[in-house]
């Protein structure tokens, strides 16, 4: 399953809720997938450089989805086709993420209401929870 940012956030904050439980279980079984723009995001965030080689010796193990050119592509059809209905999510990287997750077939856990929006427009993007509501 591929792994939001929002939800590592909410991880790495060691806060307790129902996406977190579940990406829990998803590392001990070996399931989260990461991409590189997840990636990217998550270090941005670092606050110190040690804070940021923690994150990054953390993150370096997990399986990474790496998008192509094609990938990008789609992504932005996928954004204006969006705006075409009406819907504008909040970062192009959302498309991208629920790009590659449509492409390699994997659901994508997420705490964002961004994709559910996506999602009525890509039909392919599988999201768990299906029917999530920002913040618990």
């Amino acid at each position: 399953m591929l792994i939001d940012t929002t939800v590592w956030i909410v991880w790495l904050r060691d806060r307790d809720t129902q996406t977190t439980r579940h990406l829990d279980m998803l590392l001990d079984e070996g399931e989260a997938l990461l991409t590189p723009v997840v990636l990217q995001e998550i270090l941005q965030g670092a606050k110190s450089a040690q804070a940021l080689d923690t994150l990054q010796k953390r993150f370096q193990p997990l399986p990474m989805l790496s998008p192509t050119p094609e990938t990008y592509a789609k992504a932005g059809a996928l954004y204006a086709h969006c705006r075409w209905q009406g819907i504008t999510p909040r970062s192009p990287h959302d498309c991208l993420i629920a790009q590659i997750a449509v492409e390699n077939q994997v659901p994508l856990l997420h705490d964002d209401r961004d994709f559910l929006f996506i999602a009525q427009i890509e039909p392919a993007l599988i999201l768990w929870p299906e029917s999530r509501r920002r913040h618990e």
